[in-house]
């Protein structure tokens, strides 16, 4: 069987299951709806779609949005389904493979010393977020895997009834089961649905590891000792940024649960270990002592007893004496799987970051040094007093705050969870915790104030600049020259790592798509300048969701696309939303996702910094300018926010139960405060994908069509930066779009400017890349073609429940229901909402 026969297999068996549960009459109502979808889409049928639809009950309008959505749900199954056949199909060296990328590196010139080095210097480290781009409850997802796992058996002649029905029951379970929270999902909720991948991740590790020590036998002919450049962490728990929830006693249950799930992994690896490796001392001996075992089932009882362990000492003693033993086979396929687990997850499970505000942790430091009559007014201090401030107490070990006397509240939710790291790394070592990242960093301030806060628990942070806005990406080199060149920050950084975070979300709604990614690109290029130059190691760390607008696209090109030199220490990039469930829900999708991002990050690396020509950075810096005044134009036009807040259902988006996070940071509403990802999801609820490419006809037109050829053929970055705006653009709908605009914009001068520009950028595009949208990834574009006769009956419903809704007195909490499951269906349909 094909994925079109899986489609219509788990297409039928929904059919039935809702001719049982809702009856004749209802499945006939979605049958006609989808023929009226079709003709409608063929140009046919659009007023008699409309008047049905405008003519339906609310439970019938709720029912055929749930009815739809279910079906979405299905086809990404069958669609994750098809990725695994063919995954596990492909023979030879895959493209973008671990062997791939040391085939490439010898082809470099690199030898396997070198490679061996290059890859002890650099880690990617994944990092696992809370955004609400995930919306399924656990129950639901827990029948979709369900699901999932019977579907091989679907072809199989000898099983196919039985998983036939095994499906339908659990879509009849689903159908009556709510899919959305009644509730919306505490801190603790976001972190167990975040770490219910790692297990499936642990699976494919040792495969991996396997696949690096083979690369290098079959490259290089020679053996390697080369560990998996690979790291976790999660801001799940520590992400305090406008979110009042993350308390330090939410840090405090975040740490615990990582440690009870990391001692559930080992433990699950060291049995198996204990089974597998029976081998006696005097094999021709029956009484023989097994002496693997002895040492396995010590760390079992340690483990098990939360006892103090030396677990990777203890694990590679044991790998080495395998070894000496002539059980070199056993080493590699028995324990190699507890081993990695080992290194990988330790006791710590994956590395909490905290994240806090500049303003917040600005604040807390005033406070802080008013108590020890150092400054009554800090905050209100220029920036060059600020600095002396900070640098003489850096210099000085004393506390600001009385010893033995609590904190205030406030003081207390800032530094308390610096505390709660301190006791969590004391318990399982220092990778409990991993950085501490300042939110809107704009200057070398906001660098070293969290210093002062941590030194008052006695503990060592080391400090992440999140850079954010346009303003803060052009001004990053420079505060990071002003911080490295201080002896005071010096002396806390030593010889560690100097990472620096660059956020795509909010330069991309300051600046628009093109001005933002160009921001990023030259942020990093002359901040890697900055560090070389101060003899720093250095390592960026990428905020990307899973929309274009907000850095998304496939990770290995991505990190293909990064400048030249810039890679120094490895890269993390924030893993969030419904990509965790797209690239870690099956073990073979992890292992190609890891190998891919890796394959990227190495041959990255490994590329030598070089000047790209003039005509390319003189063209793009020209069309940046350009591409962010008419998106500036766009959302600073007076009329704008009116029409936003008419054609999207934001307001309805803010009332989903779908995340513990505001939708907005503290003030007055506005564009400025609303966070990136539900300005992005909105957008693409409505299917104009603004945020994914408005500006580009202008930057294109600005860099002229030769040119612009000329670098997407030859200029990674450039590349990835228009095949990601090709993705935007194929996933946009006008057709859609101008329903949304009935909301209240149709025939406005703003509603113009977007299907002017859209019409503009698809052939602007188009004829970069020398064909139509995604003819290079046919894959992709049969998705969406399939995609979008089927997701028009949800967007439709949703656009007259809005309509309703807003015209009547109390009409939100009429339709609330219907409306969010439609906001719900039509993310399972596009995917990439955030």
């Amino acid at each position: 069987m094909g994925i079109r026969d899986d489609v219509n297999l788990l297409g039928r068996t929904l059919g039935q299951v809702l001719k049982e549960q809702e009856g004749e009459g209802f499945y006939n109502l979605v049958e006609q709806v989808r023929a009226l979808v079709r003709r409608a889409r063929s140009g046919e049928g659009s007023a008699e779609l409309q008047t049905l639809i405008a003519d339906l009950k609310v439970g019938d309008a709720e029912n055929l949005v749930r009815a739809f959505t279910w079906y979405f749900q299905l086809v990404n199954l069958a669609e994750e389904y098809e990725r695994v056949r063919a995954l596990s199909e492909r023979k030879g060296v895959r493209s973008q493979s671990l062997e791939q990328a040391l085939t490439d590196l010898k082809e470099l010139g690199l030898s396997a010393e070198q490679t061996e080095a290059l890859i002890e210097r650099v880690d990617l480290g994944l990092t696992f977020t809370a955004h609400p781009t995930e919306m399924r409850r656990r129950t639901v997802r827990n029948h979709l895997v369900e699901v999932a796992e019977t579907i091989p058996d679907l072809g199989d002649s000898d099983s196919a009834e039985e998983a036939t029905a095994r499906v339908a029951a659990h879509i009849e379970a689903m159908w009556a089961t709510p899919e959305l929270r009644r509730l919306k999902p505490t801190v603790q909720d976001e972190v167990k649905g975040g770490l219910s991948y790692l297990p499936t991740i642990a699976q494919a590790l040792p495969r991996l590891q396997r696949d690096l020590e083979r690369a290098f036998v079959h490259v290089y002919g020679q053996r390697s000792d080369a560990k998996l450049p690979l790291s976790f962490s999660s801001w799940m728990g520590g992400d305090r940024d406008g979110n009042p929830f993350v308390t330090p006693e939410a840090t405090r249950e975040t740490l615990s649960l990582h440690r009870e799930r990391a001692r559930e992994l080992l433990l699950t690896h060291i049995r198996q270990a204990y089974t597998d490796l029976s081998q006696a001392d005097h094999l021709q001996d029956e009484g023989g002592e097994e002496p693997y075992r002895q040492t396995l089932r010590d760390l079992h009882d340690a483990v098990r007893g939360g006892e103090p362990v030396e677990l990777l000492p203890t694990l590679e003693a044991l790998d080495a004496r395998l070894r000496q033993d002539g059980q070199a086979r056993s080493a590699d396929q028995l324990l190699t799987p507890l081993l990695t687990v080992a290194r990988t997850f330790g006791q710590h499970l994956v590395s909490l970051d905290v994240r806090e505000h500049s303003q917040l942790t600005g604040a807390a430091v005033a406070e802080l040094l008013k108590e020890a009559g150092v400054s009554e007014n800090y905050t209100g201090l220029p920036e060059h007093t600020k600095l002396e401030v900070l640098a003489a107490e850096l210099r000085s070990r004393r506390p600001l705050w009385p010893a033995n006397c609590p904190f205030p509240d406030e003081l207390e939710r800032t530094i308390g969870p610096i505390r709660e790291v301190q006791q969590a790394v004391a318990l399982v070592g220092p990778r409990a915790f991993g950085r501490y990242i300042i939110s809107m960093s704009e200057s070398v301030s906001d660098i070293l104030e969290p210093l002062l806060l941590a030194r008052e628990v006695g503990f060592r942070i080391l400090p992440v600049p999140l850079f954010e806005t346009l303003g803060d990406l052009e001004r990053a080199p420079s505060v990071m020259w002003e911080l490295l060149s201080l002896p005071e920050y010096r002396a806390v950084l030593a010889g560690d790592v100097q990472e620096i975070m660059l956020g795509y979300s909010d330069s991309n709604k300051d600046a628009g798509f093109l001005a933002a990614n160009w921001a990023l690109h030259e942020a990093q290029r002359k901040v890697s300048a900055v560090c070389e130059q101060a003899g720093v190691p250095w390592r960026f760390f990428h905020g990307r969701g899973t929309s274009i607008g907000r850095g998304g696209g496939p990770a290995s090109r991505a990190i293909l696309g990064q400048p030249a030199g810039t890679i120094d220490a490895g890269l993390r990039i924030t893993e969030q939303g419904e990509a965790l469930s797209d690239k870690y829900s099956h073990p073979i999708l992890a292992h190609r996702n890891l190998e891919q991002a890796l394959y990227g990050l190495l041959l990255s690396a490994a590329r030598p910094k070089a000047d790209l020509p003039a005509t390319w950075t003189d063209a793009l810096t020209r069309a940046s300018k350009i591409s962010a005044q008419t998106y500036r134009d766009l959302v600073e036009d007076a009329h704008f926010l009116p029409f936003f807040e008419a054609v999207t259902p934001i307001h309805e988006i803010s009332r989903l139960n779908i995340a513990s996070r505001p939708v907005r940071r503290p003030g007055a509403p506005t564009l400025s405060n609303l966070r990136a990802i539900p300005w992005v999801m909105s957008w693409t609820q409505n299917r104009a994908n603004l945020p994914g490419w408005y500006g580009l006809p202008e930057a294109i037109e600005a860099v002229g069509p030769e040119l612009a050829r000329e670098m997407y053929q030859q200029w990674p970055f450039f590349r990835s930066m228009l095949d990601n705006a090709q993705m935007a653009l194929a996933k946009s709908d006008p057709l859609i779009f101008e329903d949304y605009l009935s909301l209240g914009g149709a025939g406005s001068e703003l509603a113009e400017r977007l299907q002017t520009a859209y019409t503009k950028a698809v052939q602007q595009v188009e004829s970069v890349v020398g064909g139509e949208l995604l003819h290079n990834e046919p894959r992709l574009k049969e998705s969406i073609g399939l995609r979008n006769p089927y997701i028009d009956p949800i967007h439709r419903i949703q656009v007259e429940l809005l309509r309703r809704s807003r015209a009547e007195e109390g009409g939100l909490d009429t339709y609330e229901r219907p409306l969010l499951l439609s906001v719900q269906g039509i993310a399972a349909g596009v995917r990439n909402t955030g």
